[in-house]
């Protein structure tokens, strides 16, 4: 479900405090992860916490709308299956690397 529209967008006011204070190439630190892009953050850099550790963000004019913590994800994928996905795995790197063209067997003169 949406913010309502006469509420406007969530942004943290400390957070807007330090988009109007910061100077290009800064980095923002937060933790405000439900913060939405406005248009005034385009440009700048924020290093969003996902829990663990800071991701970098840049925010550019395709992120406008979105929030903050949509771009730090917080879980890293692990692949699913054991021998048997491994073994798909290695298929396709086998079937994906290059092949060696073999090399022109010399022509014998018929005489």
């Amino acid at each position: 479900m949406t913010r309502s529209l006469k509420k406007g967008p969530y942004i943290d006011e400390k957070l807007l405090e330090k988009v109007n204070k910061a100077k290009p190439g800064d980095i923002i630190k937060t933790w405000a992860r439900a913060c939405v892009i406005t248009p005034e953050m385009i440009g700048l850099t924020f290093a969003v916490h996902n829990g663990k550790a800071f991701i970098t963000v840049k925010a550019s004019e395709d992120m406008v709308g979105h929030k903050l913590g949509e771009f730090s994800q917080t879980t890293k994928f692990v692949r699913h299956g054991g021998k048997m996905q491994r073994g798909l795995e290695s298929g396709a790197a086998v079937a994906a690397a290059p092949v060696a063209a073999p090399a022109a067997a010399p022509a014998k003169n018929k005489k």
